[in-house]
Parts: structure tokens; sequence; C-alpha cells
């Protein structure tokens, strides 16, 4: 059976940054008072007219197929990690592979928000180990911005929540030393309404109309503190059940990538595993969480920064709506 490896990874974000003190302009809150609670300095949200999910996954794609040393033409499947599509459908790998040309191949989309990208990248991982195909592209991109509630009852959402897109190329490993080791997905749907949007939804009379508008019913809604209690366990959770399924220790661990969920999640999961902070990864301070979009992004700009080498092994987690969570651990 094949091994599958991350052969190159790139990413995009918008030009558009979004500061603290902007959002103090726009709502009632204050640079301590987001800092405090989420790390996040500054973020990026979307051009109207000039981004979209579209053309920030090109952007992305194009970047980790070029860092693969391939064609575009290599590419012969397409896993798109996104719940924020540009259109209700069809689905974003669709217009993706188009804007590529690559008319033909499939292309598959899913719906994990923050634990997207590593579902992509199991489902991916599986498809390589059977030899249906040889090199696949995965993406996790989004726009929150324009789903978010930016009045004072939304600042805990608004000021978390961000917009990019990364990408990865994952090829049959030419090495039994290098490639994904194993993947680890779950899911909770009892907590699902804890951070969820309801509209538009299927199963109304009138998918849109004022009465919805008016309730905020096409706004995220977050339980801030029920998705940290259980974030916290199950990042545990998931990155011991890795570490386990294939006789590691934490100490091994070269770098631990997780889902950008929140600065004091990823700091108390460091401390809770003893990480020194080289051997952990965050942007959230600068980018903010960009959901299906964190964890390759992070690669992406860990790979820029020398953060990751060759051999280094990498573990990546991350936990959000749901709920799901998951982890994947790697070779690099």
């Amino acid at each position: 059976m094949n091994r599958s490896k991350i052969k190159g990874v790139g990413h995009y974000v918008p030009d558009r940054v979004i500061t603290n003190d902007y959002l103090s302009s726009i709502m009632n809150t204050n640079n301590d008072w987001i800092v405090e609670r989420t790390g996040i300095q500054e973020r990026r949200w979307f051009t109207p007219g000039k981004d979209t999910v579209t053309s920030m996954s090109v952007e992305a794609s194009k970047m980790a197929i070029e860092r693969a040393g391939l064609q575009t033409s290599d590419i012969d499947f397409i896993v798109f990690a996104t719940i924020t599509p540009d259109y209700f459908l069809p689905g974003n790998g669709v217009l993706l592979q188009r804007e590529l040309g690559l008319q033909g191949i499939g292309a598959l989309d899913i719906r994990n928000a923050c634990s997207g990208f590593i579902y992509a990248l199991s489902i991916a991982d599986q498809f390589i180990k059977t030899g249906m195909y040889k090199n696949i592209l995965v993406v996790g991109a989004e726009i929150q911005s324009s789903a978010l509630d930016k009045s004072d009852e939304g600042r805990s959402s608004a000021v978390i929540f961000a917009d990019g897109a990364g990408a990865a190329v994952l090829s049959v490993s030419d090495s039994d030393k290098s490639g994904i080791l194993s993947t680890h997905l779950h899911a909770d749907g009892d907590h699902a309404e804890e951070l969820y949007c309801s509209d538009p939804g299927s199963s109304r009379e009138v998918r849109i109309s004022p009465e919805m508008i008016d309730a905020g019913d096409f706004f995220l809604k977050m339980n801030g503190n029920a998705v940290f209690k259980h974030a916290v366990v199950r990042f545990s959770e998931v990155i011991q059940e890795a570490l386990d399924a294939n006789g590691k220790d934490k100490s091994d661990i070269d770098l631990l990538v997780p889902h950008q969920a929140n600065l004091r999640i990823s700091n108390y999961i460091q401390q809770k595993m003893g990480l020194p902070d080289e051997k952990v990864f965050n942007n959230i301070m600068h980018l903010g969480n960009t959901t299906a979009g964190t964890i390759p992004i992070a690669l992406s700009e860990a790979w820029e920064q020398g953060r990751i080498k060759e051999g280094d092994l990498l573990c990546l987690a991350a936990f959000g709506s749901g709920f799901t969570w998951a982890s994947a651990l790697l070779n690099w």
C-alpha cells in the first residue's frame, strides 16, 4: 500500500488588514479586551469585488503546486474544505477546478468547518494509499467576515474570525521515512448548536425572509465558553491518540500545528503537553481564525520561515463546529 506525503504547501490572505483599533471604532470593544481573550492583534478580511473563496484558493493552490515541483496538469483530484462557498451550489471544488484548467478530474467538497482541512487530508490520504490517485490538491479556504454580526451583540465572534486560503499537494511518497502516519477523525452532533449558522437552511418554507434577516439568523453564533471547555479536552485527546497509534511520545514532536481557534486554547495545550515555544506554531495573532484555512496557511508560513525541515515529525490538530475534532501525524 502506498504512503502519502505533503509535497508542497501554499497560502493566500487578503490585503485588507483589520486591526483591533478598527473593530473598536465599530463596536463596543478595545484592543486589550480582544488580545486578552483571543490573542489576536489583527486579522485579514476580504476585499469585495477582488477576493472570492475561489480566487484565494487559486493563488494558494498555484503556490503549493509550484513548491511541490509539479505542473498543474499533474493534479488528478481535488478535495476542498469550506463552509463559506461562493455559491450555495455547486461546491467550490469545481470552481477551483475550472480556474486551474483541470476540467474532467474529480472534485469533492466537505463541510467540517474548523476540522475541515484535516478531514480533507484524511480523505486524500486514503485515495493515495489505495492507488486511486497520485497527486491530490487539498484546500481549506473561507470568507467568514461577511457572515459576522459586527454589532456589540456579536462582538465575541466578530473579533475572532477572518478570511484566507491554504493548500497542500498530497502525493505518493517515494520514501518510507516521509509521509502521513495516521489520521484520526471524530464528531459529536449533540453540540451542533454551540457554534453554528442556522440559515439559509433548506428545511424552511422560504429559505430567505425578512424575518430571518431581522432575527440575525444568517450570522454565525457561538457559545464561546462551551467551545473553549470542549476544545481543550478534545485537542489533548486527539493529539495523544495520534501519538499512541504510532508509538510516539510528545517529546518526539518537532512541530505541533494546531487549528488557530484562539491563542488561549493553543497556549493551554502547549503548557499541558510541556512543549517549548519552538515546537508549536501559531499565527492567529496576525491572521485570526480562518476556520478550514488555518492549518494549511500555518503550514505554508511555517515552511517559509524554516520551521519545518525534512524528516520532522509534525502533529496537526483541530477542533470546531459540529463539534468535530481531528488530528494527523506525519513525517515531513
